[in-house]
């Protein structure tokens, strides 16, 4: 099985993902010294020096699965954006405030939502969505 984060999004929700990637990066201490590819002497393998680092660094696979599961987790955030957004509109927040939280700009904000309208709502729930925006900020 290729490590992608296609093939992996489909298995964890937010939360999971995010538990399995604090996991993982936790896995990994990032030392330095291991951070080259080490060469086992024929006596070493099988033996408790050739399994020593085990804990402390994370394997091939390990490793593409924390890659993975980092743009997993960045996806799955950008999608609860919309949910975020259409909460703090819901609750009264102006353009600025919830410019303010994501670290954008108002206009930013209002694209960042009018486009996820655009990608994730069925025309219903979108004609919705937009009349809870409101108009652009200027």
């Amino acid at each position: 099985m290729r490590i992608t984060p296609e093939a992996l999004e489909p298995e964890f929700t937010l939360t999971t993902a995010a538990t399995r990637l604090d996991f993982l990066s936790r896995r990994d201490n990032g030392d330095t010294a291991l951070n080259t590819v080490r060469e086992e002497d024929d006596d070493e393998v099988g033996s408790w020096a050739s399994i020593r680092d085990a804990d402390m660094q994370l394997d091939v696979h390990e490793s593409l699965e924390l890659l993975a599961l980092g743009e997993v987790v960045s996806r799955k955030a950008h999608d609860n954006r919309l949910i975020g957004i259409r909460a703090a509109l819901r609750g009264g927040a102006s353009w600025d405030q919830i410019a303010a939280a994501l670290g954008v700009t108002p206009d930013a904000a209002y694209d960042s939502f009018s486009e996820s309208i655009a990608a994730q709502l069925d025309d219903d729930a979108a004609a919705s969505a937009r009349e809870l925006a409101g108009t652009r900020p200027s």
